[in-house]
Protein backbone atom coordinates (compact mmCIF):
# COMPACT_ATOMS: atom_id res chain seq x y z
CA UNK A 1 0.00 0.00 0.00
CA UNK A 2 2.72 2.61 1.21
CA UNK A 3 6.52 2.06 0.42
CA UNK A 4 9.12 4.35 1.62
CA UNK A 5 12.45 4.07 0.20
CA UNK A 6 15.55 6.20 0.07
CA UNK A 7 17.75 7.58 -2.47
CA UNK A 8 20.64 9.40 -1.05
CA UNK A 9 19.34 11.84 0.89
CA UNK A 10 16.06 11.96 -0.43
CA UNK A 11 13.11 9.61 1.13
CA UNK A 12 10.62 8.42 -1.46
CA UNK A 13 7.27 7.49 -0.17
CA UNK A 14 5.29 5.58 -3.17
CA UNK A 15 1.39 5.31 -2.81
CA UNK A 16 0.43 2.14 -4.01
CA UNK A 17 -3.21 1.61 -3.50
CA UNK A 18 -4.78 1.98 -7.14
CA UNK A 19 -6.79 5.35 -6.42
CA UNK A 20 -4.81 5.94 -3.30
CA UNK A 21 -7.60 7.33 -1.48
CA UNK A 22 -7.41 7.95 2.23
CA UNK A 23 -8.74 4.95 4.08
CA UNK A 24 -8.03 4.20 7.73
CA UNK A 25 -5.38 1.53 6.83
CA UNK A 26 -4.26 4.06 4.22
CA UNK A 27 -3.46 6.98 6.70
CA UNK A 28 -1.57 4.03 8.98
CA UNK A 29 0.57 3.47 6.57
CA UNK A 30 1.20 6.81 6.04
CA UNK A 31 1.69 8.09 9.58
CA UNK A 32 4.30 5.50 10.13
CA UNK A 33 6.27 6.28 7.01
CA UNK A 34 5.97 10.00 7.95
CA UNK A 35 7.08 8.91 12.03
CA UNK A 36 10.20 6.44 9.81
CA UNK A 37 10.75 10.06 8.20
CA UNK A 38 10.68 12.60 10.79
CA UNK A 39 13.71 10.53 13.00
CA UNK A 40 16.37 11.43 10.47
CA UNK A 41 19.34 13.40 11.38
CA UNK A 42 21.40 15.08 8.85
CA UNK A 43 20.39 16.18 5.09
CA UNK A 44 17.45 14.85 4.07
CA UNK A 45 14.61 15.46 2.36
CA UNK A 46 10.82 13.98 1.26
CA UNK A 47 9.40 12.81 -2.33
CA UNK A 48 6.18 11.68 -2.68
CA UNK A 49 4.38 9.70 -5.39
CA UNK A 50 1.62 7.57 -6.75
CA UNK A 51 2.08 4.82 -9.00
CA UNK A 52 0.15 4.20 -12.53
CA UNK A 53 -2.35 6.98 -12.97
CA UNK A 54 -3.38 8.12 -9.68
CA UNK A 55 -1.36 9.93 -7.59
CA UNK A 56 -4.59 10.56 -4.75
CA UNK A 57 -8.35 10.73 -5.57
CA UNK A 58 -8.18 11.95 -2.18
CA UNK A 59 -11.08 10.98 0.40
CA UNK A 60 -12.48 7.54 0.61
CA UNK A 61 -16.04 8.61 -0.10
CA UNK A 62 -17.25 4.61 0.14
CA UNK A 63 -15.41 4.19 3.64
CA UNK A 64 -17.46 7.15 4.58
CA UNK A 65 -20.26 6.51 3.11
CA UNK A 66 -20.45 3.15 5.13
CA UNK A 67 -18.94 4.63 8.45
CA UNK A 68 -20.72 8.40 8.78
CA UNK A 69 -20.72 7.86 13.06
CA UNK A 70 -17.02 8.87 12.00
CA UNK A 71 -17.00 11.41 9.77
CA UNK A 72 -15.63 14.01 12.00
CA UNK A 73 -12.69 11.66 13.55
CA UNK A 74 -12.27 10.67 9.89
CA UNK A 75 -11.66 14.46 8.41
CA UNK A 76 -9.74 15.08 11.71
CA UNK A 77 -7.06 12.31 10.73
CA UNK A 78 -7.08 13.50 7.14
CA UNK A 79 -5.99 17.31 8.44
CA UNK A 80 -3.51 15.99 10.41
CA UNK A 81 -1.77 14.35 7.53
CA UNK A 82 -1.69 17.84 5.59
CA UNK A 83 -0.62 18.91 8.68
CA UNK A 84 1.89 16.98 9.29
CA UNK A 85 3.75 17.24 5.71
CA UNK A 86 3.29 20.78 6.15
CA UNK A 87 4.93 21.19 9.22
CA UNK A 88 7.60 18.22 8.67
CA UNK A 89 11.14 19.24 9.04
CA UNK A 90 12.74 19.22 5.88
CA UNK A 91 12.30 20.17 2.05
CA UNK A 92 9.28 18.11 0.81
CA UNK A 93 8.09 17.36 -3.06
CA UNK A 94 5.24 15.79 -4.43
CA UNK A 95 5.84 13.86 -8.00
CA UNK A 96 2.74 14.09 -9.41
CA UNK A 97 2.43 10.94 -11.80
CA UNK A 98 -1.32 11.01 -12.57
CA UNK A 99 -4.67 12.10 -11.13
CA UNK A 100 -4.33 14.79 -8.36
CA UNK A 101 -8.02 15.25 -7.04
CA UNK A 102 -10.05 16.85 -4.48
CA UNK A 103 -7.82 15.77 -1.13
CA UNK A 104 -5.22 14.17 -3.38
CA UNK A 105 -4.78 17.52 -4.91
CA UNK A 106 -4.40 19.09 -1.02
CA UNK A 107 -1.96 17.17 -0.06
CA UNK A 108 -0.04 18.14 -3.19
CA UNK A 109 -0.03 21.52 -1.78
CA UNK A 110 0.99 20.80 1.90
CA UNK A 111 4.31 20.02 0.01
CA UNK A 112 6.95 22.78 -0.51
CA UNK A 113 6.87 22.19 -4.18
CA UNK A 114 5.54 19.97 -7.11
CA UNK A 115 6.55 18.43 -10.53
CA UNK A 116 3.59 17.10 -12.61
CA UNK A 117 3.28 14.65 -15.25
CA UNK A 118 2.60 15.76 -18.93
CA UNK A 119 -0.06 13.88 -21.32
CA UNK A 120 -2.47 12.62 -18.55
CA UNK A 121 -3.53 13.09 -15.22
CA UNK A 122 -5.15 16.62 -13.62
CA UNK A 123 -4.98 18.86 -10.85
CA UNK A 124 -8.49 19.10 -9.83
CA UNK A 125 -10.64 20.61 -6.89
CA UNK A 126 -14.10 19.14 -7.62
CA UNK A 127 -15.62 19.56 -4.73
CA UNK A 128 -18.37 22.31 -6.49
CA UNK A 129 -19.15 19.46 -8.67
CA UNK A 130 -19.70 17.18 -5.85
CA UNK A 131 -22.11 19.16 -3.62
CA UNK A 132 -19.45 19.95 -0.70
CA UNK A 133 -18.18 22.04 0.56
CA UNK A 134 -14.48 22.57 1.88
CA UNK A 135 -14.07 22.37 5.66
CA UNK A 136 -12.49 25.69 7.31
CA UNK A 137 -8.48 23.75 7.45
CA UNK A 138 -8.63 22.72 3.54
CA UNK A 139 -10.19 26.29 2.71
CA UNK A 140 -6.93 27.72 4.56
CA UNK A 141 -4.62 25.45 3.44
CA UNK A 142 -5.47 25.50 -0.17
CA UNK A 143 -5.66 29.40 0.21
CA UNK A 144 -2.12 29.49 1.22
CA UNK A 145 -0.67 27.56 -1.15
CA UNK A 146 -2.06 28.81 -4.10
CA UNK A 147 -2.34 32.70 -5.63
CA UNK A 148 -5.84 33.84 -4.97
CA UNK A 149 -6.96 34.59 -8.57
CA UNK A 150 -6.03 30.86 -8.96
CA UNK A 151 -7.61 29.28 -5.23
CA UNK A 152 -10.94 31.28 -6.35
CA UNK A 153 -11.09 29.36 -10.25
CA UNK A 154 -10.26 26.22 -8.85
CA UNK A 155 -12.38 26.01 -5.79
CA UNK A 156 -15.47 28.03 -7.49
CA UNK A 157 -15.36 26.18 -11.02
CA UNK A 158 -13.51 22.72 -10.55
CA UNK A 159 -11.43 23.33 -13.27
CA UNK A 160 -9.26 19.91 -14.32
CA UNK A 161 -5.67 21.51 -15.04
CA UNK A 162 -3.55 19.97 -17.20
CA UNK A 163 0.35 19.59 -16.46
CA UNK A 164 1.48 22.61 -18.85
CA UNK A 165 -1.50 24.76 -17.23
CA UNK A 166 -0.65 23.88 -13.14
CA UNK A 167 2.42 25.29 -14.56
CA UNK A 168 1.41 28.39 -15.92
CA UNK A 169 -1.30 28.97 -13.37
CA UNK A 170 1.90 28.74 -10.32
CA UNK A 171 0.34 25.42 -8.65
CA UNK A 172 3.50 23.37 -9.84
CA UNK A 173 6.88 23.66 -9.93
CA UNK A 174 7.93 21.84 -13.15
CA UNK A 175 6.21 19.56 -15.70
CA UNK A 176 8.25 16.40 -17.32
CA UNK A 177 7.12 13.78 -19.13
CA UNK A 178 5.57 10.40 -17.40
CA UNK A 179 9.62 8.57 -17.12
CA UNK A 180 10.89 12.19 -15.88
CA UNK A 181 8.69 12.94 -13.19
CA UNK A 182 10.03 10.93 -10.52
CA UNK A 183 13.68 11.47 -11.41
CA UNK A 184 12.88 15.34 -11.61
CA UNK A 185 11.33 15.67 -8.32
CA UNK A 186 14.22 13.57 -6.46
CA UNK A 187 16.76 15.81 -8.03
CA UNK A 188 15.23 18.80 -6.68
CA UNK A 189 14.77 16.87 -3.18
CA UNK A 190 18.22 16.52 -2.81
CA UNK A 191 19.06 19.46 -4.15
CA UNK A 192 17.18 20.96 -1.05
CA UNK A 193 18.09 18.24 1.34
CA UNK A 194 21.34 20.43 2.98
CA UNK A 195 19.27 22.76 4.67
CA UNK A 196 18.71 22.74 8.19
CA UNK A 197 15.09 20.79 8.78
CA UNK A 198 14.27 22.21 11.72
CA UNK A 199 14.91 25.79 10.48
CA UNK A 200 12.78 24.52 7.19
CA UNK A 201 10.11 23.99 9.59
CA UNK A 202 10.18 26.87 11.78
CA UNK A 203 10.28 29.17 9.05
CA UNK A 204 7.34 27.17 6.92
CA UNK A 205 5.05 26.43 9.94
CA UNK A 206 5.42 30.28 10.43
CA UNK A 207 4.43 31.56 7.15
CA UNK A 208 1.20 28.99 7.10
CA UNK A 209 0.22 29.44 11.08
CA UNK A 210 -3.42 30.28 10.23
CA UNK A 211 -3.81 27.13 7.65
CA UNK A 212 -2.21 25.26 10.15
CA UNK A 213 -3.89 26.54 13.11
CA UNK A 214 -7.05 25.43 11.41
CA UNK A 215 -6.15 22.11 10.07
CA UNK A 216 -5.64 21.18 14.01
CA UNK A 217 -8.29 23.08 14.85
CA UNK A 218 -11.94 21.40 14.73
CA UNK A 219 -12.45 19.67 11.91
CA UNK A 220 -16.02 20.91 10.49
CA UNK A 221 -15.50 24.46 12.00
Amino acid sequence: MIDLQRDGDVYVLRFDAGENRFGPEFLDAAEDALGTVEKNEGPGALVTVGTGKFYSNGLDLDWLGAHPDRFEDYLRRVHGLYARILSLPMPTVAALNGHAFAGGAMLALAHDFAVMRTGRGYFCLPEVDLGMSFTPGMDALIRSRLPKTVAHEAMITGRRYTAEEALAAGIVRRAAAEDEVLPAAVELAASLAGKDGRIVAKIRTGMYRTALDALNGPALG
